[in-house]
């Protein structure tokens, strides 16, 4: 089954959520080029304000990654699974699995927010892209439109 991933990481405090700042993390990108990798391993590209949103790129095990892959004989199986359920923000009912067939592609949106254990340190989020395609695709596969988009992402405050 060939299957590549990339999963994109965007983390911001309450700074980001207004003016010249959300601006900025409003723009960073939700694909990018994809390197050698080798079998077995996602692209893995984190951003966060604290950096200025300047991409830093590396590689996961797909192990490590909350996503549901599944063969199902012609199609692939994909579905996201979701970090501990106290960082979501209010949201309808998850949606379904997608069922990719060789040469498709999703894009799927999950955000999150946070606050320190005590409240003190006020509020962090993340947006978390995964794209994720079924067979082999061209380098620039995740900077073209996806077969599939599945937006979770929820009110922020």
């Amino acid at each position: 089954m060939d299957i590549t991933v990339q999963w994109i990481k965007t983390s911001w405090t309450k700074q980001s959520r207004g003016g010249e700042f959300a601006a900025r993390r409003n723009a960073v990108p939700v694909g990018f080029a994809l390197p050698q990798m080798p079998y077995g391993f996602a692209h893995f590209v984190q951003m966060s304000e604290r950096d200025d949103f300047e991409p830093y790129s590396s590689q996961k095990d797909l192990r490590e990654i909350d996503v549901s892959l599944r063969d199902e004989g012609d199609r692939l199986r994909v579905l996201v699974r979701v970090e501990p359920l106290f960082g979501l923000p209010p949201r309808p009912r998850r949606p379904p699995a997608v069922r990719l067939l060789p040469g498709q592609w999703v894009r799927w949106q999950l955000n999150y927010r946070f606050s320190s254990a005590l409240g003190i340190r006020g509020w962090s989020y993340w947006l978390d892209t995964f794209n994720i395609a079924y067979g082999p695709v061209d380098r620039d596969a995740f900077l073209s439109q996806p077969t599939a988009i599945v937006d979770e992402c929820g009110p922020v405050r």
